[in-house]
Order: C-alpha cells, then sequence, then structure tokens
C-alpha cells in the first residue's frame, strides 16, 4: 500500500472530493465556488458550467477567455441525448496564406488572431439548457473582474514569464500596473472586463459580435494592423454536432469530431484493446511503450488526413473503425520503438469509401498550448465537459483597449504547406487539440441486481442502455490525447481512484513533424516525469524511445475528472494538482 496520505491502492496526496447533488472540477477554487454557487440556486449543469466559464476568464486568464473558443460536451439526462457545442472561430476573411508563407505566422500580436468563437458557444449553450438567467449566470464572474481576487503562485509566475504583456499598454494596465507584474497575493482586477460581461448579460451574443464590444475588437485590430473584421465577427458561429464514439472493453467512450483531435483518443483506446494492458501492468514500461506506440500510428493519422470537414473530406468513421484498428496493431512491436509510424488508410473502412493515399506528412521551439478543462456533473444526472482556449499562454497577449478581452493566438496552429489537410484558408477553421470526453458503461438491465443503471445517469444509444461513469479532459495541446488516454485507462483497467488518476506520474511523447504549433517540428522523444522508477526508464531506453526525464510534476495538462457511482449514484471528484485546479462537491 503506498504511503501517500489518500492511497486507495495507488498513490494520492489529494482527497476524492464526494458529492450527491453536484461536483464541479476547475482550473481555480473561485471558479469551481463559482458553478457550485449556481448549483445550489437550483441551477442546473450548464448553468453552472458558463458560471465557471465566465470565472476561469478572470481568474485563469491566461488559459481561456472570451476573446478565444473552445468545445462544450452536454450530457442532458431528461432526454438521453448527448451533443458538442463546436466553439471554434475561423481564420479572418482577409488571412492571405502568400502572406503568411513570405512573412511567417507570428506567435503573438495582432496577426495571430483569428476570430473568437467561445461567447457563441457559451450562449448557444446557455439558450437551449440553460434554466436560470444569464445576469444571474454571469454574475460571480463580473464581480471577481470589478471587485478583484488575489493572484495565486501560479498565475504570478505566468505574469512574469511573458514580457509581452507589458509591450501592449492595454495589457500592462492590468497585468503590469506600475510598469511591474503582480506578485502573488496582490489584488488583480479587470474592470473593462466586467463591463463587457455586463453588456453580454443585457444584449447577449450581439454585444460581442455586432455591438459596442465587437466594434472595440475591431478598431484594435485596425490600430495594430490586423486582419479581424467586423464580417469576421458578425458571420462567427458555434455549431451543435454529435458526437463520435468508440467501445472500450464495456464501455462507450464518446469525444468531439473533427475538427477536433477527439478522433486520436479513440484511435488510441482501439490500439490498445487489441492487447492485454492489464497482464502488461499499470505505468510499466511495457504498458507505456504500448500507449506511446498507439499514440504514434494516430497521430501519424491525424496529420494524413484530419482539418476542418467543411474543406476536407475526413473518414473519420474508417478511422476509429475497430476492423482498422486491428490493421494497424500490426505495426506494433511490443519489444521495439518505432523509428517512423506511417499513416494507414482508413477509406476503406469509411462508409463508402475506397482505398486513397494518404498525405505526405509535412512541417517545418516547440510553444505549449495553454487552454483549461473543466467538469460538471448536477443532481439530475447531467453533465458538462467543457474545454476553452486563448490557444499559447496569453494568447496574443493584447488586450483590445477598453473591453478587458485578451485575444486568442490560434492562427499559430495552421500549416502553411498547400498540400497538407490544414493548410490555412481565409474562413476555414484549423485543427484543433481541445478534446472533450464522456465515458458510458453498459448497464446491467432493471432487475439483474447490483450494477444496475440509475435512470438519472443513463441513455439510450442504438436501443442499447449506457450509464455515465466519467467525465473528464485536460487541457495541453497535442498532450491532451495522450494525457486521457493514460487516466481513463487508470481507471477503467486499473481501477484508480480519480484522484489517483490524476495525480498518478505521466508521460507524453512528441512526434516530428505531427506537433499542431508552428513550426510543427519537434524532437522525437518520450517525456517522462521523474516519478517513474529507474527501472522502468532504463526498460524503455532499451525498447528505443529517446528519454527525456521531467520534474516530478513536470507534464503539461491539468486533469479534471468526475467519476459516478453505479450503485449509489455519488459523485466522485478530483482536479490536478499540477496547477490551481480545484474540484468541490456538494
Amino acid at each position: 500500500m503506498p504511503s501517500s496520505p489518500h492511497s486507495a491502492r495507488f498513490e494520492a496526496y489529494r482527497p476524492v472530493v464526494m458529492g450527491r447533488h453536484g461536483m464541479v472540477c476547475s482550473g481555480h477554487p473561485l471558479a469551481s465556488q463559482a458553478g457550485i454557487a449556481m448549483l445550489q440556486k437550483g441551477g442546473n449543469a450548464v448553468d453552472a458550467a458558463i458560471a465557471t466559464a465566465a470565472a476561469l476568464n478572470v481568474t485563469e486568464p491566461l488559459m481561456s477567455g472570451i476573446g478565444g473558443d473552445g468545445y462544450i460536451m452536454v450530457y442532458w439526462q431528461q432526454t438521453g441525448g448527448l451533443e458538442v457545442s463546436n466553439g471554434t472561430g475561423a481564420a479572418p476573411l482577409a488571412a492571405d496564406p502568400d502572406h503568411f508563407r513570405a512573412h511567417g505566422i507570428p506567435l503573438k500580436g495582432i496577426l495571430s488572431v483569428s476570430a473568437p468563437g467561445l461567447v457563441h458557444s457559451w450562449l448557444d449553450a446557455h439558450q437551449r439548457y440553460g434554466s436560470l438567467p444569464l445576469a444571474e449566470v454571469l454574475a460571480p464572474a463580473i464581480d471577481l473582474a470589478e471587485n478583484g481576487f488575489p493572484v495565486s503562485h501560479v498565475l504570478a509566475a505566468a505574469i512574469a514569464a511573458d514580457p509581452w504583456l507589458a509591450r501592449f499598454p492595454s495589457s500592462a494596465a492590468v497585468f503590469c500596473p506600475g510598469g511591474k507584474p503582480l506578485r502573488a497575493g496582490e489584488i488583480l482586477y479587470q474592470r473593462d472586463l466586467a463591463r463587457t460581461f455586463q453588456a453580454i448579460a443585457r444584449e447577449g451574443r450581439d454585444a460581442f459580435y455586432r455591438g459596442e464590444v465587437a466594434r472595440a475588437l475591431v478598431r484594435c485590430s485596425q490600430e495594430q494592423g490586423g486582419l479581424l473584421t467586423l464580417d469576421d465577427l458578425a458571420q462567427c458561429r458555434a455549431r451543435w454536432e454529435a458526437p463520435i464514439a468508440t467501445t472500450y472493453h464495456g464501455h462507450t467512450v464518446y469525444e468531439a469530431p473533427p475538427n477536433s483531435s477527439g478522433h486520436v483518443l479513440l484511435q488510441e483506446l482501439n490500439l490498445v484493446e487489441q492487447f492485454d494492458l492489464k497482464t502488461l501492468g499499470c505505468n510499466t514500461a511495457q504498458s507505456v511503450h504500448l500507449m506511446v506506440e498507439a499514440k504514434k500510428l494516430a497521430f501519424s493519422d491525424r496529420e494524413a488526413y484530419v482539418a476542418d470537414p467543411d474543406f476536407v473530406d475526413v473518414p473519420t468513421q474508417g478511422l476509429i473503425a475497430k476492423e482498422y484498428a486491428k490493421e494497424r496493431a500490426k505495426l506494433i512491436d511490443l519489444e521495439r520503438a518505432m523509428a517512423d509510424a506511417p499513416p494507414g488508410d482508413p477509406w476503406p473502412w469509411q462508409p463508402g469509401g475506397t482505398a486513397r493515399k494518404p498525405a505526405a506528412p509535412s512541417g517545418v521551439t516547440r510553444a505549449q498550448e495553454d487552454t483549461t478543462c473543466f467538469v460538471v456533473v448536477d443532481g439530475q444526472g447531467n453533465a458538462v465537459c467543457q474545454l476553452q482556449s486563448l490557444q499559447g499562454a496569453w494568447g496574443s497577449s493584447l488586450i483590445a483597449e477598453g473591453t478587458g478581452v485578451l485575444l486568442n493566438n490560434r492562427m499559430t496552429y495552421w500549416h502553411l504547406d498547400p498540400n497538407h489537410p490544414d493548410c490555412l484558408q481565409p474562413g476555414k477553421r484549423v485543427r484543433h487539440t481541445m478534446n472533450p470526453v464522456m465515458v458510458f458503461r453498459d448497464a446491467v438491465p432493471l432487475g439483474k441486481g447490483e450494477g444496475r443503471a440509475r435512470p438519472e445517469h443513463s441513455r439510450r444509444d442504438g436501443g442499447q442502455s449506457l450509464q455515465l461513469v466519467l467525465v473528464c479532459g485536460t487541457p495541453g495541446a497535442d498532450t491532451q490525447v495522450q494525457t486521457n488516454l493514460q487516466v481513463i485507462t487508470h481507471v477503467l483497467d486499473f481501477g484508480m481512484t480519480v484522484a489517483e488518476a490524476v495525480e498518478a506520474p505521466r508521460w507524453r511523447n512528441t512526434q516530428s513533424p505531427t506537433e499542431s504549433n508552428i513550426p510543427h517540428v519537434c524532437k522525437d522523444e518520450l517525456l517522462l516525469e521523474s516519478r517513474f522508477p529507474q527501472e522502468a526508464r532504463a526498460e524503455l531506453q532499451r525498447r528505443g524511445h529517446a528519454l527525456n526525464v521531467i520534474g516530478d510534476w513536470a507534464a503539461a495538462g491539468s486533469e479534471m475528472m468526475i467519476q459516478i457511482d453505479p450503485k449509489t449514484g455519488a459523485l466522485h471528484g478530483a482536479a490536478d494538482p499540477r496547477r490551481d485546479g480545484y474540484a468541490i462537491g456538494w
């Protein structure tokens, strides 16, 4: 038995937070508190999610906000419905690929900015599912922005680490008042952002996309030499999409479809399922090797096939087909790391598809994406998994004067090779790494004893009763689908508690040229947290992995996870300690 304070079977330094009436796990305690407050007022999971989302814009400003984009996966118990709001904005209509080929895509500043779709997604979700008035849902964020909150040590370090914040006067006034980055314990005020939230509460989406805020965003773009116009904002739309899914050991795992990278997680699970993961052991060299090899194959397929399906024919069903996974799994050698992971041909498994030659991956400082993920389940069994992002830390680092809106730098995800499926085009949505996850298990028919489906946590899928068991997700760019693979198998295959799963040592594989951030190339290596034992490291090296051992808790990401007890309906929550994450139950 591990000796850490909250161990059940594995190491855990934080408790599993439990509740019966609701659970919110998010990247900041004040944001989780905002969500729980909505549930205690009689709101539902979507009310709590939008309150949490807005509060995170204030308390975790480097990660996400209304100047960016995101995904909202909603499970609605009453109807058994599961759907995804895709709030990812498009490249500006004036974006000229030839200009960027000549001058490059800047990592910061106005030319790194794409249309922000997040507000549209928030309001679509609230309109369809919310039960509390929008003004009430946004009130905690408005209060935190207007009256301030103490800067955490994590946030203070992030402010100090970005010199661009001090270069833009509108950003410096907020985060570096008097010319000095805010320190831990000092109070961060964002009064312009509070007024923007108040305008959205009064006027809805028009305030942001057509009204006073829209005009201020475009004025900022014009003054800075950017591309964003009123047409870009007026045409920006979120959309409702059906999730995609695969099965894994008696469970059904749901993901967002392309332009999300959610299919990668489903492919990884399909590949791992071809082997006996339990026999290989938990976090052993053998199990890590298998998962890394599965990741390599799935990422090569993403590079060859996946982009905005409005512009590119994406073989999504072929990519996540079980038979395709069986073919691809033949490339995995349990004793040797792949030197090269070629893309496969999923088209024969795509409905109506025939064999095609895959596109050749191409690519030219690895940058780190900073996103936020949070998960919510209410007492009625409704659930939300939401991710929202500015792309890199602090996005463009530019606040649009008078709005408090920190603009994204999502343009840095584009490819410029015209033969690449994710090549920049005006009005096209870039391929995203954000991927919300929900896991259901096959429910035992009523009357069959323990494990019987609780109606408040079950849905129908193809005539089969399914029971919600996990809601999870993480930020971290291309790390996301790798971390989700690890934590899901930790829980489903090895019986970890949610706290043990999010705290377990983590790995991340980098694979050139499949990185999402420009310039898309990187070192081929396996990053391991140093808590992996020395014998596992040696065995991975023997198999041919180039290791980069990082700090004990240095892996990217901040996993959030809620598990629903199938017998009692109790909610078990955990938030990753690698950032300021916090789980609150009620």
